[in-house]
């Protein structure tokens, strides 16, 4: 398969639409239509840069329009006015973008992860995909907080700031929690490039941004079932867990073995 371009792509998808649609949902049926193969680490990051660029540097020009907040079509599609809220489709959206960019604490997280799909060393490969059909990244070196569960009870909280994430969380494969959890969730700091790569944030946020990000934390860590939303300000990106290879390599290597031990016999 020959990947088109990714404004083409996303022009692609929004024609075949009959509404708005978020850049996470864009990016999920480009994967979808299979209109590319290759669509890095972040492909909905990818989208809304793509977007979000258009606007900023076409203006009117721009096939695209903005239409809430995340929320994008085709211009030739839609009869909007070029003000959103007072402002101007072009300044909503630098807004929106600068906003998610600088106000942010947490900027990636993950639920639930399995014990069991990661080969535990030192530095184990703690590897999530953004969605299905995008790259691995490995956050063995994520920096923020992280709570281990059995089964469904959360039983220890802890903080990874000197050591990181993978190698805080091994200890705990050896330590006096060893036998107790079989899952864990993490919220990390660091923001994923397009490459797959782990970058450390410039971080500058409002008290608003602080409470709600704590709110959203413990909302997403404990499940009251009280509370039907995460937080206001709550931008993070999850990953979804992906087995280590490493796995599949050492069950094969145990199904050879026991082969082998039933052939001499």
């Amino acid at each position: 398969m020959i990947d088109i371009p990714w404004n083409e792509a996303i022009i692609k998808v929004l024609k075949e639409s009959d509404s708005a649609m978020r850049y996470t949902d864009i990016a999920e049926k480009v994967v979808e239509d299979k209109l590319r193969e290759s669509v890095g680490a972040t492909p909905a990051a990818t989208v809304n840069a793509y977007i979000t660029s258009s606007i900023k540097k076409d203006t009117t020009n721009s096939p695209f329009i903005k239409v809430g907040k995340g929320e994008y079509f085709l211009r030739e599609k839609i009869d909007i006015p070029e003000v959103i809220d007072g402002e101007t489709n072009e300044d909503s959206t630098k807004k929106d973008t600068e906003e998610k960019s600088h106000n942010s604490i947490i900027h990636a997280f993950g639920m639930f992860w399995q014990r069991n799909m990661i080969n535990w060393t030192r530095s184990p490969n703690l590897l999530g995909k953004q969605q299905i059909g995008a790259d691995s990244v490995n956050f063995s070196n994520q920096l923020g907080v992280y709570l281990l569960y059995d089964g469904r009870d959360v039983i220890y909280v802890g903080r990874s700031i000197e050591r990181p994430l993978g190698l805080r969380l091994y200890e705990h494969t050896q330590d006096r929690l060893k036998g107790r959890w079989d899952r864990f969730s993490w919220f990390g700091l660091h923001q994923v490039t397009e490459k797959g790569e782990l970058e450390e944030v410039n971080i500058a946020p409002t008290m608003d941004i602080i409470i709600s990000t704590l709110e959203a934390l413990l909302i997403e860590g404990l499940e009251p079932p009280q509370n039907r939303k995460r937080g206001d300000d709550f931008n993070a990106i999850e990953y979804l867990q992906a087995e280590d290879p490493e796995i599949e390599k050492q069950q094969m290597r145990s199904l050879l073995a026991e082969m082998q031990i039933k052939l001499s016999k």
